[in-house]
């Protein structure tokens, strides 16, 4: 398993290894060891998402308060996505910037996001189905969205789906009425940077307390 970060900090993608013979494939899409010497800490799994879109299906961006926000680790099971974090953490260095992973049923790749960041995706053909691990539970209250077409973020959506056909944006009648990021920012919705440093540094100082066997701080 290679574990590579993402130029948004507080991301990685995780390439897995793969072993095929003539019956099928067999991977490990999740290590704990290898994800906890990466990121600092394990993932407190809370819940577990699976989700099936059409081709050109774009779901988010999504982010939730902090704390706890809601870390995500996210692979595509059937057909393809880009998937795509967005830092949305007020006043980080990469505020606003975006960065993308292909995932999809040939690499198999994952990528986990930590607490703070947004997460949005689309689909590449019909049936893209979608794994998430998440840290925490859904709550309607403290979760939000930015509108995934806001061009402030720009992010780069693919025009042609994996068989070479156009794509056109599918939007939830939610995340089509989202606020831009400047709309956000304006009504207190966005997280900031000290405050996503400073949950995932708890998560790290109560991992290191118990892998050496001492009280949680």
């Amino acid at each position: 398993m290679e574990i590579r970060a993402l130029s948004v900090d507080g991301a990685w993608e995780v390439t897995p290894v793969q072993h095929g013979d003539d019956r099928g494939v067999f991977l490990e899409w999740y290590a704990a060891r290898e994800f906890e010497e990466a990121v600092g800490h394990s993932l407190d799994l809370r819940q577990a998402n699976c989700s099936v879109s059409a081709a050109g299906a774009v779901r988010g961006i999504h982010f939730a308060d902090v704390p706890p926000s809601q870390a995500k680790y996210v692979t595509c099971l059937r057909g393809a996505v880009l998937d795509v974090v967005v830092d949305l953490r007020v006043g980080s260095p990469t505020f606003g910037r975006w960065d993308s992973v292909l995932l999809d049923d040939a690499d198999r790749r994952a990528v986990y996001l930590a607490e703070g960041l947004g997460h949005a995706f689309m689909s590449l053909e019909d049936g893209s189905t979608v794994a998430y691990l998440c840290s925490a539970p859904y709550a309607p209250g403290r979760e939000h969205g930015i509108h995934p077409l806001d061009p402030a973020i720009g992010i780069a959506w693919p025009a042609r789906g994996r068989d070479g056909r156009a794509l056109e944006p599918l939007l939830s009648a939610k995340d089509r009425t989202a606020p831009s990021l400047a709309e956000a920012a304006e009504r207190g919705l966005l997280p900031t940077a000290d405050a996503a440093a400073a949950y995932v540094a708890g998560l790290r100082r109560r991992h290191a307390a118990l892998i050496d066997g001492l009280p949680e701080a």
